[in-house]
């Protein structure tokens, strides 16, 4: 079963008609990253005490969602959809707003998203398992919370590190083999399927900056001052992208969430996990 559901994520990828912008007939994402997080894994649990109580395990929603057993939840598929080149290249020269690729592949390529998560889910019940995105269940919301800020019931990104897709950066995006420009996936399943192996030696090591104290460019390139060498500001970039920006860029391109983005493009982890000092894209 994992290979033909990594076959039938990259079909529906690279051969929807939906995975295309209205005007045009180029992708907002290019070949998926898929991965597989067993739903019992550690940090599941973990994440409670990482992110907050409120944080629910997979076995948690399958409950709710499924009305499964606890033990019957097994598997969280992952994927990564990786923003094309020519998207993340007309953001670089950005400086305040994104620009329209970015802002209309924020849009509707989250609207795509929402559409391969319900293809995998009708897909896996098809084949007589049970499953459930976690961002459709109903039981997804955002929280505010006092410890962590900003944060909400399901990461999709914390999914993806337990999958072994990568790891975090210091503006807090999350740095795969293709990079940090791009969009979380989720679904959780009572189909068993061998976990993926997390390689990375921390949560923190494809990112340059906590690597080794080089880089930071992400700093430079944030229009509102969100991000430091102490992290990222959550609540004055959730202000700059759902406040300011949908006044902004979103009257420009017609679309409520543009997303920013400049600090995951003209940095060396855009498209790749870095190597070596800051600006050396090799």
């Amino acid at each position: 079963m994992e290979q033909v559901i990594r076959e039938e994520i990259r079909r529906f990828v690279l051969e929807s008609h939906d995975n295309r912008f209205p005007d045009s007939d180029q992708p907002y994402f290019d070949a998926p990253l898929v991965g597989f997080a067993a739903a019992h894994d550690p940090l599941f649990s973990e994440f409670k005490n990482i992110i907050g109580d409120f944080h629910m395990t997979p076995a948690e929603i399958m409950q709710n969602a499924c009305g499964c057993e606890p033990e019957q939840a097994k598997t969280v598929i992952c994927w990564i959809l990786p923003i094309s080149e020519a998207t993340r290249k007309s953001n670089h020269t950005a400086q305040r707003i994104p620009s329209r690729e970015w802002a209309l592949t924020r849009a509707y390529g989250e609207r795509f998203n929402t559409q391969l998560r319900i293809f995998l889910v009708d897909m896996l019940k098809f084949a007589g398992a049970r499953a459930v995105a976690p961002l459709l269940s109903g039981m997804w919301r955002p929280v505010k919370d006092p410890k962590v800020g900003m944060a909400s019931t399901w990461s999709e990104r914390h999914a993806a590190y337990v999958a072994g897709l990568g790891t975090f950066s210091l503006n807090d995006g999350f740095i795969t083999e293709k990079g940090m420009a791009h969009r979380c996936g989720s679904i959780i399943t009572d189909a068993a399927i061998p976990p993926s192996v997390r390689t990375c030696a921390s949560p923190w090591s494809n990112c340059l900056y906590y690597r080794n104290g080089t880089c930071g460019l992400c700093i430079r390139r944030c229009p509102v001052d969100a991000i430091s060498r102490d992290g990222h500001d959550k609540d004055k970039c959730m202000e700059y992208a759902y406040g300011e920006l949908r006044d902004t860029a979103g009257k420009l391109y017609g679309v409520m969430e543009t997303g920013c983005g400049l600090c995951q493009t003209r940095v060396p982890c855009e498209s790749r996990i870095p190597k070596g000092k800051a600006g050396k894209q090799d």
